[in-house]
């Protein structure tokens, strides 16, 4: 096998990843609904010819890059390496072979080297429509969501399926988009095999597996001996999130034994009969973006970071829902994964753990346009990133996806609506010595002539993100239609004129308010963070 010193790996490392950025590039540039096009609600991920993952773009959402392993491997059960030929394209929604919903397509494509399988290229995106009720939490069972598109071949040989695609697009409401959509993701895996064969000529590679073996290698070792690091034991947590009907418990159990990390979610209440249920691979990816955020961050992600955690969760609890619970909005429920394995190693990581974040409000639009096409987005607005020990939280950043603040102008024209204003939320982050991030303040009005059916997908509305050594929490989340105050995961129809108002949660703030120097809160006034009100109430100063 051949050995690679350690500045060759570090360049064919960085290749790799430079690939799959070219993947999203090209995914990017094709696709037609605006949350692939500027909300980066997508995940591309390169994979060796035994399925292990070796490199995510370095903008990729941390939900997909989790479940996309997971996804190739039912792939490749379904139709196994020895069947595949070039130019065959595989395609699936089943939300638990999946990303956890039907609204994410997932597309892959072998990569031939001739007649030699040396890799697989995956793209994830949201679809703008996916048929049954549309985007939303109100379906009982996953039947009442959608089209779900088994694990198939969407091009044979380089041949489409017609019958396939005209089946799925029978089942839209939006045919042009989807399928702009999906063969968006058809084209950045084409672009993707192409540029991962140029890499292999231009290094003489006939093969990827020593490559991969000293990449996935290198990663779980240095994984490992961070886990090493943190002191042997039983660490525990519970959280409370916002169900439908009252709150759900969230709790997890996290053993550290060696160089080994072993996360049990017993104690998590169970699935419910709304479309907030969470399936495991959806549960996994997050616990394994949680673990790696507290220990190696800075180390490009593949197979290897996930080596050493073990998961487990009781089934049909609602982070371990089985079909057919309905899990249209599984990510309102499955963002809480993160904070609550983050909250279980506070005491023993105290300098790591960020204070819990205002998360993110999803509000999907539906309706037509001002020139009578229809029209399906989401649009993401982001609350503050809870603070970390000597560093303030950055305002209106989404966590623990990282999805794109879709900038006002696209917004308005593309849609058709008006924001009557988009400013920071000031005083929502938490107070602390070190400051939690800010939210922002939204009111937008529809101003397409035609109704608008808003579904909304939200938290932190009753439960304000935690502060951390002292820090106090940030403030919660409230969402508005027409001045009245509305379920943040309801649905609602806006008619011509009517608004839209929401007050983002801000993060919560670290270490003793009272330890805030005089210079930062008045930065702090003076950017529009805080009043000289709370600067006074919060801090017991007067530098207004």
């Amino acid at each position: 096998m051949r050995d690679f010193d350690s500045v060759e790996l570090g360049i064919m490392w960085d290749r790799l990843v430079s690939i799959v950025d070219e993947i999203v590039s090209a995914l990017v540039r094709s696709a037609f609904s605006t949350n692939t096009k500027y909300a980066g609600d997508l995940s591309c991920v390169l994979f060796d010819a035994q399925g292990n993952s070796l490199s995510q773009g370095t903008f990729s959402q941390p939900s997909f890059t989790g479940t996309a392993p997971p996804t190739l491997r039912h792939m490749l059960a379904r139709f196994p390496p020895e069947t595949l030929v070039p130019g065959d394209v595989l395609i699936t929604n089943d939300p638990w072979m999946g990303t956890g919903h039907l609204f994410d397509v997932n597309v892959m494509r072998p990569v031939f080297r001739g007649e030699r399988l040396v890799g697989y290229t995956i793209s994830v995106t949201h679809l703008p429509d996916i048929g049954g009720l549309g985007f939303g939490t109100g379906a009982s069972d996953v039947y009442q969501e959608g089209i779900q598109i088994p694990i198939n071949k969407l091009y044979r040989a380089g041949e489409l399926n017609e019958e396939l695609l005209e089946m799925v697009l029978a089942n839209v409401r939006l045919r042009d988009m989807v399928s702009g959509d999906i063969m968006a993701n058809v084209t950045c895996n084409e672009v993707g095999g192409r540029a991962l064969l140029e890499f292999m000529d231009e290094y003489g590679l006939d093969d990827l597996a020593p490559l991969a073996t000293a990449i996935i290698r290198q990663t779980e070792q240095t994984m490992r001996a961070a886990i090493a690091e943190i002191p042997d034991g039983v660490y525990r947590n519970e959280i409370e999130a916002e169900a439908i009907e009252g709150n759900v418990t969230l709790a997890v159990t996290v053993t550290v034994a060696g160089s080994d990390i072993t996360l049990d979610y017993a104690g998590t209440g169970p699935a419910v009969p709304y479309g907030i249920n969470v399936p495991l691979c959806y549960t996994r990816a997050y616990t394994n973006y949680a673990v790696k955020t507290l220990t190696i961050p800075e180390v490009p992600n593949n197979e290897g970071a996930g080596n050493p955690i073990t998961l487990r969760a009781p089934e049909n609890s609602i982070l371990n829902a089985q079909p057919p619970f309905p899990t249209g909005g599984r990510h309102v429920i499955g963002h809480f994964v993160a904070p609550l394995v983050f909250g279980a190693l506070a005491d023993v990581l105290p300098e790591r753990v960020p204070a819990e974040s205002g998360m993110m409000t999803q509000v999907n639009y539906f309706g037509t346009r001002p020139d009578g096409e229809a029209f399906s987005s989401i649009l993401f607005s982001a609350g503050g990133y809870g603070a970390l020990e000597g560093m303030d939280g950055w305002a209106t950043v989404s966590a623990p996806g990282n999805m794109i603040n879709v900038p006002v102008e696209v917004w308005e024209s593309e849609i058709g609506v008006t924001y009557l204003h988009k400013r920071l939320h000031p005083d929502s982050g938490g107070a602390g010595e070190y400051r939690g991030g800010t939210g922002q303040d939204m009111l937008i009005r529809n101003d397409t002539g035609n109704p608008l059916t808003l579904s909304c997908f939200a938290g932190r509305t009753e439960v304000a993100p935690k502060g951390h050594l002292g820090g106090h929490p940030g403030g919660r989340r409230e969402l508005q239609v027409n001045g009245e105050i509305v379920h943040p995961k309801g649905r609602y129809v806006l008619a011509p004129g009517d608004v839209m108002r929401t007050l983002e949660a801000g993060g919560g703030g670290v270490g003793d308010p009272r330890k805030r120097t005089a210079d930062a809160l008045r930065r702090d006034i003076a950017e529009g963070f805080l009043t000289p009100e709370a600067a006074r109430t919060l801090h017991g100063r007067d530098e207004g």
